[in-house]
């Protein structure tokens, strides 16, 4: 039992860490190198056919980027890829009230072998081209994590289609103009 609870106090203390990161706005690189296991995966659930305006959606991103990767890939798949493509596509404007505190996490010290964290957030979303924003519930369910508490696998549900709604809407309004 002590273990078990030593391990679920050691994931509530990393996962609450890697939420601050984002209040910090930490550089993804940073964020990676930092949080998450030398071969990670990270998913933002969604519709695949969503994917043309929202890169980032319905897919898992694996591992992380050598030196030798080109970031200009449309194609790259890597876990710095996905902060990449979702940071060209929509800006995230977190506050203080964000994320709940850690005691609100909901911790399985033993989900999957490794354990597994759910939290439930709230914050301001953006497109980069448009400029609408949306406010937004999402969650979060950090799992597979190594025995230092490195996250394994980062998986995201959130509100595809308010994102949809503000990139479609430049893409229509782009497409108005440039026909008169």
């Amino acid at each position: 039992m002590a273990d078990r609870e030593a391990r679920s106090s050691l994931l509530r203390s990393k996962v609450h860490a890697f939420c601050q990161a984002f209040l910090e706005s930490k550089p993804p690189r940073e964020t990676l190198d930092t949080y998450f296991t030398p071969n990670p995966k990270i998913t933002e659930h969604g519709p695949t056919w969503a994917s043309r305006r929202l890169p980032f959606l319905g897919r898992t991103f694996h591992g992380r980027r050598s030196s030798s990767t080109s970031s200009r890939d449309d194609s790259s798949s890597t876990c710095d890829d996905y902060f990449s493509l979702l940071a060209s596509t929509l800006s995230f404007h977190p506050d203080k009230h964000t994320f709940p505190p850690s005691s609100d996490f909901i911790v399985d010290a033993t989900a999957g072998g490794t354990g597994a964290v759910s939290v439930v957030a709230h914050a301001k979303f953006a497109s980069v081209a448009s400029g609408q924003s949306w406010e937004e519930n999402f969650i979060y369910r950090i799992s597979e994590f190594d025995e230092d508490g490195r996250i394994g696998h980062w998986e995201i549900w959130a509100d595809p289609l308010s994102a949809w709604e503000a990139v479609v809407e430049h893409d229509e309004t782009r497409k108005l103009n440039s026909d008169s």
